[in-house]
């Protein structure tokens, strides 16, 4: 057995001395690892030094016999306290794979258990879980059922912790649930008293904050429809999303102050829409739920169809202050969230009553979000995560953590330290940061229990960094939709835990893996196969059945499929690992975006005649952008054209669509290889890049 190697930190005798035993005995690896974990635990060893005996403990484990190699094996804990695990144990229920099994056999029986767990509260109850006769695409839930849904998110006792937060170097706030809820009413009132019907669609342009959750909820407890637009996107993509919505009004704030710079979130919705705009105040963000006149008396410049968010608050009198909320149909919508297609304009989603269920119900088993716990993940209103991070969170009684900044450093770690958060949701871009910079090894991450990554596929050796920062703490692999309202594929705390793999179908729905033939395969497009509670069931500016119904292959054992567009491969043991878009549909930052959408803004910059944005991903890692460009005229100098057109595009890209979006390099082309019917064939320059 090879000498244990420790870079980053010397390890005492005595414990070396014990790991070097531990490899030693006739074990299996996954019980010489078991062994080793608390160890390193108490040793507080370096994410290297789990690595290391990780890599010695699995050296001649058979990957392709036997799958992946865990990192996390379920703990006591785990097996005793999880939701999922208490619920497998009312239903007699012996693994996850038969639990699931009865989640889809047995789809209403599935979510009539998944509400009365949630508590989800009703104003009038349904008369059933689903109506038998309807079909898979247009099924009706709940039928007869009147609700808010924002009303379930209040159910935890009234002094609990609902959000803590706080913004750089400045000392961590509380809202309990009883706080919160007062300021969600004065949200709603103040939304009644702006004239403001119930339906009509109200945009928020904003971070993520306390205000800004009770914002959100305040739009939905007033019956009307929140547009989610994220804070990062150029003033063109702010105005198409408000056209496509419909939108009465935008809130948003003044400035945004995001790692060090200073962004003026007012002026940009400003040159993005003649809509009256209610201006929050950035420095007011941490002010008191029951204080209406916090934050400073300057603000932007207003337009006589502006107002003040002092000013909104402040107008509504008692006639609209006692009012209760909104009570609707299951199926009225609540949010408009936008999902890119390989069209130029993004896809217009509704979320109806029925989706947060989804959100919840998710975090409840899969996440393994527990009543009391803190919950934090880094994300944005405009992001599906927003909305799911809300749901989940307070409708399974838990509290959510708020970082107002961008989380990419130390203090970012001291808050989740300070917070004592137990569940840390991740997008892998910023996990890779944080292994390259080492910011977050002074924190002290013991209080997480468990990790989620969504957004976009994660790689190996980040996913093993970030599980070692907290002691080899499961990591969630998450992959779902904002058309789902939630995740179709998940690992969970109750099975072995590898790094970027995912280990079941999310409960409630199911999947297909097929190839080119249509035929069943380990590897290939993965059709879902409905009902399930969180699908969409219409677009706003898309004909929905042609987008996700139309012409998907119909096998004789499931007759309607749904397409999804995701690739994926079953390995062996169960996992399954995921292989990005097989559309025209990429993920660049955790945002889906349509080639389209990129190759219409980079196609005006001077000289191009077009452009191909291909997405390009090494070891399955997160995507990155490559842009194959045809010129007016040949370069003279190929290698100084290629490199004067990456900084126009990502400037370009920056200006006119999202800071986010940067493409990575540049490939001067003559043609772009086409199809009969002139489609350009991705997969050939996917094929080149790999090459």
């Amino acid at each position: 057995m090879p000498a244990i190697q420790v870079r980053q930190r010397e390890l005492s005798a005595t414990l070396e001395q014990a790991a070097l035993e531990v490899l030693r005995t006739p074990q299996s690896a996954s019980d010489k690892w078991a062994r080793l974990i608390p160890l390193l635990r108490s040793a507080q060893a370096h994410p290297e030094l789990y690595r290391q005996l990780w890599d010695d403990c699995y050296r001649d484990w058979d990957a392709y016999a036997d799958g992946p190699a865990p990192m996390c094996l379920p703990e006591e804990g785990d097996r005793k306290g999880a939701n999922l695990a208490e619920w497998m144990l009312q239903r007699r229920t012996a693994s996850v794979a038969e639990f699931h099994q009865w989640s889809v056999d047995k789809r209403a029986e599935f979510w009539e258990q998944a509400i009365e767990r949630l508590q989800i509260r009703f104003h009038k109850p349904p008369r059933a879980i689903l109506n038998p006769n309807d079909g898979p695409e247009n099924p009706h839930w709940l039928p007869g059922a009147e609700l808010n849904i924002a009303e379930s998110c209040f159910q935890a006792a009234a002094d609990t912790p609902a959000i803590v937060f706080r913004g750089p170097d400045q000392p961590l706030q509380v809202w309990s649930y009883a706080q919160l809820n007062h300021r969600v009413q004065e949200v709603a009132a103040a939304i009644r008293a702006a004239g403001f019907q119930e339906g009509d669609a109200l945009a928020v342009v904003l971070p993520m904050t306390a205000e800004s959750v009770a914002l959100y909820l305040g739009i939905i407890w007033a019956g009307c429809v929140a547009v989610s637009i994220a804070d990062s996107f150029a003033p063109p993509e702010i105005a198409s999303r408000l056209r496509i919505a419909h939108a009465k009004a935008v809130f948003t704030y003044d400035v945004q102050v995001r790692a060090g710079k200073t962004l003026p979130l007012f002026a940009r919705v400003l040159e993005a829409t003649n809509l009256p705009i209610i201006c929050l105040p950035s420095s007011g963000q941490q002010a008191t739920a029951a204080d209406k006149s916090s934050g400073p008396a300057a603000v932007p410049d207003l337009r006589p169809q502006d107002m003040a968010w002092r000013d909104f608050l402040s107008a509504a009198g008692p006639s609209h202050t006692g009012r209760g909320p909104h009570h609707g149909t299951p199926i009225e919508p609540i949010n408009i969230l936008f999902s890119s297609g390989t069209t130029g304009d993004p896809k217009a989603i509704p979320w109806t009553q029925l989706t947060p269920l989804k959100c919840a119900i998710d975090g409840h088993c899969l996440q393994d979000i527990r009543p009391g716990q803190r919950v934090a993940w880094p994300t944005n209103l405009g992001w599906m995560m927003g909305p799911f991070l809300i749901f989940a969170a307070l409708i399974n009684r838990a509290t959510i953590a708020l970082y107002e900044d961008a989380p990419l450093g130390e203090d970012f770690g001291k808050f989740i330290e300070e917070a004592e958060v137990n569940m840390l949701g991740v997008v892998p871009t910023i996990v890779k940061t944080w292994r390259t910079t080492g910011c977050m090894e002074a924190c002290d991450w013991s209080k997480i229990h468990v990790f989620s990554s969504t957004g976009e596929s994660s790689q190996r050796d980040d996913m093993f960094y970030l599980s070692a920062l907290a002691g080899m703490r499961p990591v969630i692999e998450y992959c779902g939709g904002t058309e789902i309202g939630g995740g179709f594929i998940s690992s969970t705390v109750l099975q072995p835990n590898a790094p970027s793999t995912f280990s079941t179908p999310a409960l409630g729905i199911d999947f297909l893996i097929l190839d080119e033939l249509n035929q069943l395969a380990d590897e290939g497009e993965l059709f879902l196969i409905p009902p399930s509670i969180g699908l969409s069931q219409r677009l706003l500016n898309r004909d929905h059945h042609q987008t996700y119904y139309a012409e998907t292959p119909r096998l004789a054992t499931h007759l309607l499929l749904r397409r999804h567009g995701d690739h994926f491969r079953r390995l062996p043991g169960n996992y399954y690992m995921a292989g990005g878009r097989v559309d025209d549909t990429m993920n660049l930052g955790g945002i889906k975006i349509s080639s389209a959408e990129l190759e219409r803004i980079m196609n005006r910059v001077p000289g191009v005649r077009e452009t191909a944005a291909v997405a390009w991903s090494q070891n399955g890692g997160p995507e990155e952008l490559v842009v194959f460009t045809v010129l007016d005229q040949p370069a003279e100098n190929p290698t100084n054209a290629a490199a004067h057109l990456l900084k126009a595009f990502n400037e370009r890209l920056k200006a006119d669509l999202n800071p986010l979006f940067r493409a990575r390099e540049v490939r001067l082309v003559t043609a772009l290889p086409r199809t009969a019917s002139n489609k350009v064939m991705r997969r050939e320059l996917r094929a080149e890049l790999g090459s």
